[in-house]
């Protein structure tokens, strides 16, 4: 007989990069890029995708609403304060999904009580009963959060928790909100809740970390070890002030220390790399190279000793390989010959999912970019799909641009713009080509933006390289991040703070930020 194959508890990953990774500042993304994201999150194998907050503005509820109509292997959650306008708004974004979730939460700490909601501990014990009842009725599938739970009396704690089980709570979360809590603590609280709330096997524990003090995901192992069975997180570890617990960290731990956690997640971990990959397109948000499991170092060794043994046998400096996590060697993959199959399968193997018509954009613009370059990469691909496919829709739409410059001549750009159907041009000079360009596109659009941050990167080697930017604008408290890549690094420029001026734009519409 052979040996039997062991069997591991599998903790639920709760993905909310589409809700509180887009509270971050520059995160901003449109109805079609959070598709795109939640199409992503469901290939990758996450078991519940919080879509949004539905109640925030009409552009959240119609995200949340697509998203539900859309996707069917992942339980889609919309996420509401425990009142009975939230829910009824979060079920009517959420209500055609195939397995629908209600996320309603309410604080449970004396600072929150006092100074936020100005209520007694009664008078939100009631609340969150009634708010979970009436969840209950549109879905079974309820979960419930105690915001700032680990600032919260403990006794008190589980009493809420309890009671909203009663109610009708399947998973209750217990959120270190402002991510104050460090592992032994917070493993102790879960370990705590277990033996204090009666009821607790009924439910589901979750647990949803913020990383202020860079424990999200030392705190929510933590919480694994201690009994709970769901993981809230982001890809990236994006998110709210110093972000959330990684995705990719967490999944690929539990997965490489089997040994320890006796746990594993349902993620394909191969597809996580191409949904790093995605969402840093999408917000320009780069990820820093020593980042674990998805940063540009993570696989690199430049040390003699190392190389030496990694060359004898990977393990001696690998726990894990690039190819477990989706990340290949870049290298040259196809031409200005190939035809429009081979740069399907080559966009899929990236982990981009493409309609036709948008296959056949960026297939023009790799065939244009063949004819300037000799050699085409990966991340020229993927910087075609960001530039092309993913950007924000142009309210302000570019249009030419003639640039003069020297070590002689005074800087000079003459730009020409689109919006709202009517042609301008205006010129400018400036500092530099880059300064002349920008302040050209700031006399056509009138912004009053203010330019935080400007990054030049070379997506690949070679002269002939495209140029990818990035900036950061800020108007009135509203920080958004745009992106453009080019082989003319002035022409990337002018892409990327268009782009930033659109994102902008649309940033403006959204309200109801900084929760959880």
């Amino acid at each position: 007989m052979g040996r039997k194959k062991k069997i591991f508890e599998q903790v639920k990953i709760f993905d909310t990069t589409l809700r509180d990774g887009e509270q971050s500042p520059g995160n901003t993304m449109n109805i079609q890029e959070k598709l795109r994201v939640a199409r992503q999150l469901e290939i990758l194998g996450v078991d519940i995708i919080e879509a949004g907050f539905p109640i925030a503005s009409q552009g959240d509820f119609d995200a949340v609403n697509l998203i539900a109509k859309t996707i069917k292997k992942s339980q889609i959650a919309g996420l509401a304060r425990a009142n009975n306008m939230d829910i009824d708004r979060a079920w009517e974004a959420i209500k055609k999904a195939k397995k629908p979730r209600i996320h309603t939460f309410i604080s449970t700490s004396d600072i929150h009580l006092k100074y936020q909601l100005r209520k007694t501990r009664d008078e939100v014990l009631k609340i969150a009963v009634r708010s979970v009842k009436r969840a209950k009725k549109y879905t079974p599938d309820v979960e419930f959060s105690t915001m700032d739970a680990t600032r919260s009396d403990r006794d008190y704690l589980c009493r809420v928790l309890a009671e909203a089980i009663d109610a009708g709570a399947t998973t209750v979360n217990i959120p270190d909100t402002v991510g104050y809590a460090v592992p032994g603590e917070f493993g102790e609280l879960i370990s705590y809740i277990t033996e204090h709330v009666p009821n607790i096997t009924d439910a589901t524990i979750s647990v949803h970390c913020h990383n202020d003090l860079g424990l999200a995901v030392a705190n929510s192992l933590a919480a694994i070890i201690n009994g709970a069975r769901q993981v809230e997180c982001t890809l990236n570890g994006i998110g709210e002030r110093a972000g959330n617990a990684s995705l990719e960290e967490i999944v690929m731990i539990l997965r490489t220390r089997k040994d320890l956690f006796a746990v594993d997640t349902g993620i394909a971990s191969e597809k996580i790399f191409p949904s790093s990959r995605l969402i840093t397109s999408i917000t320009g948000v780069q990820v820093q190279p020593n980042k674990a499991v998805v940063g540009a170092n993570a696989f690199a060794h430049e040390s003699g000793i190392h190389q030496d043994g990694l060359l004898k046998e990977k393990i001696t400096y690998e726990i894990m390989t690039p190819e477990s996590v989706g990340m290949t060697q870049s290298s040259l993959v196809i031409g200005k010959h190939s035809g429009s199959h081979a740069f399907r399968k080559r966009v899929e193997e990236l982990g981009f999912n493409l309609s036709s018509d948008e296959l056949k954009k960026a297939f023009q613009s790799f065939k244009d970019l063949a004819d300037k370059k000799k050699e085409v990469f990966d991340e020229d691909i993927e910087a075609i799909i960001a530039e092309e496919v993913l950007r924000a829709p142009d309210i302000y739409k570019f249009l030419h641009m003639n640039v003069s410059s020297g070590s002689i001549a005074m800087p000079a750009a003459t730009v020409e713009m689109e919006i709202d159907g009517k042609v301008i041009k205006e010129a400018a000079f400036g500092d530099g080509p880059v300064d002349a360009a920008f302040k050209a596109i700031a006399q056509i659009t009138k912004t009053k933006s203010k330019l935080l941050k400007y990054i030049v990167n070379s997506i690949t080697g070679g002269t002939d390289a495209q140029g990818e930017v990035t900036v950061r604008l800020e108007e009135g408290g509203t920080v958004v991040v745009g992106q453009g890549a080019h082989v003319d690094i002035i022409m990337a420029s002018a892409l990327a703070y268009v782009n930033a001026l659109n994102r902008l734009e649309h940033a403006k519409k959204k309200s109801l930020k900084g929760l959880f």
